[in-house]
This record gives structure tokens, C-alpha cells and sequence, in this order.
């Protein structure tokens, strides 16, 4: 745990110490996921409408673009287009997609560029076979695999994201059955998912099947739940199976992959038993996802209460109100209040009709795009010596301008409290976090990051105390954003360049 700097009362922010990123774009105040999928067998029914609503429950993991494919046991329909679930998908779309088997995405803006061509799910044949593929998470060696498949060997040194991943994991995947005839996707995949190294969490459509992947760290999420008597739903997050009707069987095991057909459903391994090293992202309990996901048998809401708990044991202040930063922030500003005996209450009312970023041009748009977000209530705020609880801070801008905000709100102090360690280190398994350069726990300590930000105090929960707080603690993480310590290779140079403590750019 990283100690409280001594509180100070500064009349207005300091100006950007030299290495803050004050200069730099600032696509998002905090790490952006990739994308969600979601997958449905409905012997039967019409799922398209399903996998609708899957989506939506998945909504706050992409909000860039969304689509679909549906079979309705002969042919593969693919529908795809840029913008939310909503915007997509109307009835009058829907009624015209038929079929009782279905995958769905929706995808988060990353540093790829956002097109058409970058929606998913995306859609290959290879052999006597046709599939959709739907991807979530982050290769590592995709100059390899490009050398391999001999695609895109100029475009993934200039745009490594999620979606050209899922390109090449398709365009290999369509190659081994264009030689090897008589194997199906399933002997595909065996042969394929071995020489992946990274982070994915897959879900793959026939005519006839559904199968979902994760691999063998499994990074990111995946579950499994029972749609009536021969259904079955593969989702990113819980709260998907629990719209559509599906109560919650089981997590994907890291390294499974759950072949879902007529004569049931079956589990095969494609690692070795020894390559299975479960490794959860821990920024899933953090912040993103929802608060009704269970993960590691966890509900993440209590979680994040946990969080909230073991700060105000570490770092207690005295103050008026505790207040949370909508709304992964207010699970546990409701656990410090709780812990602390300081009242609980709300300072900033959240538009919900601005999504979990604000994308802009320019720094002064960018400051404005907190006051677009969130406004304070300034009756609460004024006079107050507030504990401001949010999740993390990656860049600074934005905490720092909420921080200016509610000062010029009426409040007297403001002390913060992040429930998470200080985020240092880019992420090569699915978020998008932008280069070390860009990650201001990596340039500046505690004490500077404090007066960067203009606050009164601030601190920060350990990596003990959060994996404690997660409830499964042993069950296998993934920190490389808050430690350096990266679960499976990312580019040489970059660890070497990482580790001598220079900024490091977001590589595959």
C-alpha cells in the first residue's frame, strides 16, 4: 500500500509536472475493453432476437459497432454496422433474420480504426465449411502468424487490434481447412489454437454448431448457461445469460474449448495440461464489468463494497462526505463510508446517455468532456470535505478535471481514494490503454500524481488488498498493468525497453 501524502490545500490544479501526459490524446479516462460476445443454440426457436438482448446486457463492453450471425441450419445470415446494440438492430431488422443458432459482438473503440470492415462477427469459408467468428481479447504474436497466413505483413505494424486479430485467427483457421479436406472446423481449431499466444475469448458459428474458446490463461471471461431443454447461451458476462432467460451453469475453464450441437455438448483440450496458468484480468473485478457479473464464483458488486472497506482500514481521512465517481466508483465508496462511519453520499449526478468514454480532439474539448459526463450537486458538495472514491486513474486528465470541478462546486477538500494499485504498465491482452508514456502512475509517485490532480490527498488500494477484496484471491490474476509482470511474452523489445524504465508503445 502506498502511503497518504500529506494533505495540502492548493487554491486551484498545479500545472502538468514535466513526464504528465497533459499534452497527449487522451481517447479515455480509463482502460477501454475490447469487446463482448455472446453465442446461442435454440434448437427451434428464433434466437435473433436473443442475441439482441444478449447484447444489450453486454452494451457497456462496446459501443462502437455491433452485429450478428444467425444459421438457420443451412445458411449463414451475417448483420453488422457501426453504433450501439440499439441503433444496429430495429424489429423490423430482426424480423427478418430467422435461425435458431447465433453469435453475437459488440466492440469497443480501440487504436485500430473504426470502420465497417471492423465489425464483427466476422465471416469466412474455408474447405466445405462456413463459419462466423467473434472475438474478444488480444493477440501477441501476430507478426508471426501474419509471416504464416501471409496476410496484412504492413497493416498489423500500424493498427494491432482486436479485430485484425480475429481477422487472422479466421483467415488461419479458413487456410487449414483449405488443406486439409474431410477435417471439420473442430479439427481446425485443434490444429490453430496452440499457435495463438495471448489473450482470446471466442465464440465460432456453423450451420449446425455453436463453439466457444477461451484460452489457456483465460484472460478474459466466458460463461455458459442453460436455455430450456436442449438450449444452450455462451456470454462474456453473466447478467447476458440472465436477460435471455438462462439461468448460470459454469465459467469456461482458461484453455477449453465447448463444442454446443445436436447430440449435446462436449469439452475438448486443445493445450497441454501444462500450459493451462489461469489468469483472470483483474481490471474485470475493478471496473470492467458490470456489477451483477460473477466471476471466480464472485459477485463483483460486494467486490467492489470489499474495496471500499479495506481503503478506508488502510487510508483513513477525516471528512464530511464520502461520495463515489458514477458508477463503477460507487460500490466502493459505499464501503468506505460504511467502514469509515463517515456519511455516504451522492455528489455528481452521471447523463446516461454518454457512454463509458468521451472521445475528443483537443485538451479543452476533452475537459469539457467530463462536465458532458457528470455534474455535481452542488447542494451537497458545497462546504464539504469530501472522500472522493473512483476506480482507477489512468491518464489524470480526467480526475483531475472532475477534482477542479467540484472544487468550483463549493467543496472545501478533496481527498481521493482509488480502488485499485496505481495502473503503470500498457496492456497487451485486450484493453486499450495507450503507450507507458501516456500512464501518469508511470512518470510521476503518489505525492506528485496527488498535486497533478489538485486534490487534498490521495491513496491507493495494494494489490494485496485488492486481491483479497476480489474474494478469490488464489484463483489466478492477471496484474501485468499494475506490476510489469506479464503473464505470457509481449514483443522483446518492448520488455526490454518496459523494464529500463522507458515509455513503452502498444505493440500486438
Amino acid at each position: 500500500m502506498e502511503g497518504v501524502p500529506e494533505p495540502h490545500s492548493p487554491a486551484a490544479p498545479a500545472a502538468a509536472p514535466a513526464g504528465t501526459p497533459e499534452a497527449e490524446h487522451e481517447p479515455a479516462g480509463k482502460p477501454r475493453e475490447a469487446c463482448g460476445v455472446f453465442g446461442v443454440y435454440g434448437p427451434g426457436r428464433s434466437v435473433a432476437h436473443l442475441t439482441f438482448d444478449g447484447l444489450f446486457a453486454l452494451q457497456h463492453r462496446g459501443q462502437e459497432s455491433a452485429g450478428m450471425s444467425v444459421s438457420d441450419g443451412s445458411e449463414l445470415l451475417t448483420v453488422k454496422d457501426m453504433g450501439l446494440v440499439s441503433q444496429v438492430f430495429n424489429e423490423y431488422r430482426l424480423a427478418g433474420i430467422t435461425g435458431d443458432r447465433a453469435i453475437g459482438h459488440t466492440r469497443y473503440s480501440t487504436t485500430g480504426t473504426s470502420t465497417w470492415h471492423n465489425a464483427q462477427p466476422v465471416y469466412r469459408a474455408g474447405g466445405d465449411t462456413a463459419f462466423a467468428l467473434a472475438h474478444n481479447g488480444n493477440l501477441t504474436n501476430l507478426d508471426g502468424l501474419s509471416a504464416e497466413a501471409g496476410m496484412f505483413p504492413d497493416t498489423h505494424a500500424n493498427d494491432r487490434d482486436s479485430t485484425s486479430d480475429s481477422d487472422m485467427i479466421a483467415e488461419l483457421l479458413a487456410q487449414h481447412l483449405d488443406r486439409h479436406h474431410g477435417e471439420d472446423l473442430v479439427d481446425a481449431l485443434m490444429a490453430v489454437l496452440p499457435k495463438l499466444a495471448g489473450a482470446f475469448s471466442l465464440v465460432l458459428l456453423e450451420t449446425d454448431r455453436v463453439i466457444g474458446v477461451r484460452d489457456p490463461n483465460g484472460f478474459r471471461p466466458l460463461c455458459l448457461g442453460k436455455l430450456d431443454e436442449e438450449g444452450w447461451v455462451l456470454a462474456s458476462e453473466s447478467p447476458a445469460l440472465d436477460v435471455v432467460g438462462a439461468p448460470f451453469v459454469r465459467e469456461l475453464e482458461p484453455g477449453e474449448l465447448l463444442v454446443i450441437e445436436a447430440d449435446g455438448q462436449r469439452s475438448l483440450r486443445p493445450w497441454p495440461p501444462e500450459a493451462i496458468d489461469p489468469k483472470l484480468c483483474i481490471f474485470e473485478f475493478v471496473y470492467l464489468a458490470r456489477p451483477d457479473t460473477r466471476l471466480y464464483g464472485q459477485e463483483l458488486h460486494h467486490a467492489r463494497i470489499r474495496m471500499g472497506e479495506m481503503l478506508a482500514e488502510t487510508a483513513p481521512i477525516d471528512a464530511d462526505m464520502v461520495m463515489g465517481v458514477p458508477d463503477s466508483g460507487l460500490p466502493a465508496a459505499e464501503g468506505y463510508a460504511r467502514r469509515s462511519g463517515i456519511p455516504y453520499g451522492q455528489g455528481l449526478v452521471k447523463n446516461r446517455y454518454i457512454g463509458r468514454t468521451f472521445i475528443a480532439p483537443d485538451q479543452v474539448q476533452r475537459s469539457e468532456g467530463v462536465r458532458r459526463k457528470l455534474n455535481p450537486l452542488r447542494d451537497a458538495i458545497a462546504g464539504q470535505r469530501l472522500v472522493v472514491v473512483d476506480d482507477s486513474i489512468v491518464r489524470g486528465t480526467t480526475t483531475r478535471a472532475l477534482v477542479r470541478m467540484l472544487r468550483e462546486a463549493g467543496a472545501t477538500e478533496v481527498h481521493l481514494r482509488v480502488s485499485s494499485p496505481p495502473y503503470r504498465w500498457p496492456c497487451y491482452y485486450g484493453l486499450d490503454t495507450g503507450s507507458r508514456s501516456q500512464l501518469i502512475a508511470a512518470n510521476l509517485d503518489v505525492s506528485e500524481i496527488c498535486e497533478y490532480v489538485g486534490a487534498n490527498s490521495l491513496a491507493y488500494l495494494s494489490l494485496e488488498g485488492l486481491k483479497e477484496a476480489t474474494g478469490a484471491p488464489r484463483a489466478g490474476f492477471c496484474d501485468a498493468c499494475l506490476t510489469g509482470n506479464y503473464p505470457v511474452a509481449v514483443p522483446k523489445t518492448d520488455v526490454e525497453m518496459a523494464f529500463l524504465g522507458t515509455p513503452i508503445t502498444r505493440a500486438s
